[in-house]
Order: structure tokens, then sequence, then C-alpha cells
């Protein structure tokens, strides 16, 4: 299988919050959505975890509550692959990020140096 990642992603699991993305509005999904994970990012995209099933296309908001640092990160993003986890009924979606502002991009790339420089500390211990 060919690698087709511009960068490398950080394997993280976050909670997030999805909205569709529909022409003028927003949807968003399940109030409370309490099976909606991050599980690897990157500035190009994410792997995102579900129980709701997203075609490929769909346009999403999302809003990645990163508790580490204590902040929230809002971008936009396609769904660019979707599989399906039988054992707990849930999807993996690959999204890639797209018209995403340089402060959300700077904010992810502060968040995955923040992260390795603790993932590098905890093995010097």
């Amino acid at each position: 299988m060919i690698e087709r990642r511009k960068e490398e992603r950080l394997k993280v699991i976050n909670e997030i919050s999805i909205s569709v993305i529909a022409i003028d509005k927003i949807i968003p999904l399940k109030k409370g959505f309490p099976f909606n994970y991050s599980k690897d990012i990157s500035v190009h995209g994410a792997k995102i975890q579900t129980d709701i099933l997203l075609p490929v296309d769909t346009l999403l908001k999302i809003d990645f509550k990163l508790k580490t640092l204590g902040r929230q990160i809002t971008s936009l993003g396609k769904i660019k692959w979707v599989k399906v986890n039988i054992d707990d009924k849930s999807y993996d979606a690959g999204v890639e990020f797209i018209d995403t502002p340089r402060e959300a991009i700077e904010k992810i790339k502060f968040y995955i140096s923040q992260i390795r420089k603790l993932h590098q500390a905890d093995k010097k211990v």
C-alpha cells in the first residue's frame, strides 16, 4: 500500500464534535455526541471514529477538544474514506482538512509539537 499522506499523523485520541455542512446551513449531529473521537491528527487531516456513517465527500465542521492543552480547534474537512468497525458498530473515516484558517493550522502544529515533546519526555523517564 502506497502512503499518500503529506505529513505523519500523531496518534492521539481527542473528543470531537461533528456538524455536517449542507448548502447554506450547518447540521449538528447528535447532541452529546458520546462516541465521536479523532484517533490521529496532522495539519492536513485526521482519522475520526463515530457511530454515524458519513459518506465519502461529506463536508464537516469539526471541533477538536484538546484537553491536553485546554484548547478547542475548529476545522472544515471532507470525508475521503470510510471503514466499518463491525465489533463495536462504529465507523472510522479519513478526513482531509479544507479551507482551514491559518490560525487553526498553527494551533494544530503547536498541539502536535507539544504532544511529541510529552512523549519524548516520557520515553526518557
